[in-house]
């Protein structure tokens, strides 16, 4: 299974941005999740849902400004990011594993290359 993470760019302050992450094979019963990675620091949990999408957990930081959903026709799935601000800027990676919807870096098995985000003011 490989994933494809992609939509990363270069926005303003207040701006939207849609991230894609493609997923090779049939999702199943995987669980996906998003995390960004700032310059010089850890990787963190941004937003991740289950199998069929009725669970979802988003980080602090994030909720009520982004939206992860998941289109399994296309096997792919999506993190709308509304309000954007400058901490947003990052690189985004989506990564999965078998349907458990963790926060952490090690929760996931399987993770696809960076989009980067990069918010400017």
């Amino acid at each position: 299974v490989q994933l494809q993470a992609s939509g990363g760019g270069l926005v303003q302050v207040g701006d939207s941005l849609t991230l894609s992450c493609t997923i090779s094979e049939r999702i199943g019963h995987y669980a996906v999740g998003w995390f960004r990675q700032a310059p010089g620091k850890e990787r963190a949990f941004v937003a991740a849902l289950n199998w069929s999408g009725a669970y979802i957990r988003y980080s602090d930081a994030v909720r009520g400004r982004f939206t992860i959903s998941r289109d399994s026709a296309v096997k792919t799935v999506y993190l709308q990011m509304n309000t954007l601000k400058p901490e947003d800027t990052a690189t985004y990676y989506c990564a999965a594993n078998s349907d458990y919807v963790g926060v952490e870096v090690h929760d996931y098995d399987l993770w696809g290359q960076g989009s980067q985000v990069t918010v400017s003011s």
